[in-house]
């Protein structure tokens, strides 16, 4: 046999295409080439494939070697394509059988010594062929765990490319001990507990309405004040991520290399905290090459934290506006537009002023203050839900807040009540959280007693609160009714929400 094809995966975002592997021998001088648009990584597969193939007791064969990756106009990045490779060259010199490999695909990076190494984007790619109608799959056991998370596939697991070839010729392989579906494991604890945030009790009820109706938050407040220890805690009164979420999220990590080590299933909600230095396709995706998720796609169905967010260049706060508006990413480029999703709460913290320094002892005058502060643009600003300030805390406050502060455990079961009662109250729309809700839907299919109204209509004529001001209140509203076990917002609820909202509690 001169011609043999196997099947591998291209990843452009989290999206796998299946690309199918094709080899053919001819005579002539030796040689290697490899076709359909291959990045560097992929064209440095020659040597390495070849390598593993002698190391793994086989024979290269001779003359000229013609690799086709289709469909040819699909660009191809990365090193996954390498089992595959060397699955389909054995094949077309009769080395190995090729009944296995007629339906299967391949996913591994191979070493010069034949091991079989772990790669990203296993779970999207698996995910994508199997939309595809494929069922068998041969991985590297490093990414068995991961690859098993999808339902009704076989996937086999190899260490080496010799075990490849002991498979499709009919051999037994080596026992691999996690045979089974890996079972995610639940942490023993929430994380940090919302309990040791003492002093603050208008910010961890913020923390706990920003979890009940997935509200965006931005907290002000002096150095030591508690704003980076209330972001920290917000995953921990979250609720855990559903099954569909769980594979969504573990996928864009397996795509960026993050996924916890053990760990092949992200069950709690993810929080991301870019550094201040971070540029623009940092935070929000893209790069040199094939474009990589950014840091609102590692905080998919969990939390991004922007501290001292007037840090950061003005165009990259900005950039996040699409994103939290739409739950997505679209980068296009020449070759291909990724999408990448981006659904995340969140949370923004600053100090007053440069300087930093509370009340008295803070020397900057109002002008360099609201210079500070204006860096922050109020297209983003109208976008969050939830401003609180954070006071200075004196001793006799942190003392007399021991008595009413709950832990986390105690805030995440009010959450998970109140969020039953939106879930049920939706059950009919697309969405499951108040914040999600669009204004128009939530005006007319749920609307308010006109005396809950009346703060926010003398706000909308008072200049105070714009239209999509209003619809924000009003969510933060029924989240607050949510939390209260009540029917529908009342006039204490919306007065509460406007005030959260325009920053009135500052």
């Amino acid at each position: 046999m001169t011609l043999a094809r196997t099947r591998c995966i291209t990843l452009l975002g989290v999206q796998g295409h299946v690309v199918e592997v094709e080899v053919h021998l001819g005579g002539g001088d030796h040689g290697v080439t490899l076709v359909g648009l291959p990045d560097a990584a992929l064209r440095e597969a020659r040597d390495r494939i070849r390598a593993a193939v002698v190391n793994s007791g086989e024979d290269w064969p001779s003359g000229q070697i013609v690799i086709s990756l289709s469909p040819a106009s699909l660009p191809k990045a990365g090193s996954l394509f390498d089992l595959a490779i060397a699955g389909a060259v054995l094949a077309s010199t009769g080395a190995v059988p090729v009944d296995r490999l007629r339906d299967t695909v391949l996913i591994a990076e191979l070493g010069l010594d034949g091991r079989a190494r772990p790669v990203r984007g296993v779970l999207p790619a698996v995910v994508s062929a199997a939309e595809q109608g494929h069922r068998a799959f041969v991985v590297s056991r490093d990414n068995a765990a991961e690859a098993r998370l999808v339902p009704d596939i076989e996937v086999t697991a190899v260490g080496s490319l010799a075990e490849l070839c002991g498979w499709l010729r009919g051999e037994e392989l080596p026992q691999d001990p996690e045979e089974s579906v890996p079972r995610p494991r639940e942490p023993r604890d929430r994380g940090p507990d919302l309990a040791d945030v003492l002093g603050q009790p208008v910010a961890r009820r913020a923390v706990e309405i920003a979890a009940a109706g997935g509200h965006n938050l931005m907290m002000l407040g002096a150095p030591g004040t508690g704003k980076s220890l209330l972001a920290e805690r917000l995953p921990g009164v979250l609720p855990r991520l559903r099954p569909e979420e769980a594979l969504e999220a573990t996928a864009i990590h397996s795509v960026a290399g993050t996924l916890p080590s053990g760990s092949p299933l992200v069950t709690v909600p993810p929080f991301a905290a870019p550094h201040h230095t971070s540029t623009r396709a940092a935070i929000i995706g893209g790069g040199s090459g094939h474009p990589a998720p950014g840091w609102v796609s590692k905080a998919h169905h969990g939390v991004l934290f922007v501290d001292e967010a007037p840090q950061f260049a003005r165009g990259v706060l900005d950039s996040l506006r699409e994103p939290l508006e739409r739950g997505e990413v679209v980068l296009a480029r020449a070759a291909a537009t990724v999408t990448f999703p981006a659904r995340f709460q969140l949370v923004m913290a600053a100090n007053p002023c440069p300087c930093a320094k509370p009340g008295p002892l803070c020397t900057c005058p109002a002008g360099e203050r609201q210079r500070y502060l204006s860096r922050l643009s109020g297209p983003l600003l109208d976008r969050i839900d939830l401003k609180v300030e954070l006071p200075p805390v004196s001793r006799a406050e942190l003392l007399a807040d021991r008595a009413f502060a709950e832990s986390s455990e105690v805030v995440a079961a009010r959450v998970e009540r109140a969020r039953a009662r939106a879930t049920e109250r939706l059950a009919h729309t697309p969405w499951r959280t108040n914040a999600a809700v669009p204004g128009a839907l939530l005006r007319r299919e749920f609307p308010v007693e006109p005396a809950a109204l009346r703060v926010l209509g003398r706000a909308m004529d008072l200049g105070q609160i714009s239209a999509r001001g209003v619809d924000r209140a009003l969510r933060v509203a029924w989240t607050l009714a949510d939390l209260g076990d009540r029917e529908r917002p009342g006039e204490e609820e919306t007065a509460y929400a406007f005030a959260l909202w325009s920053g009135r509690t500052w």
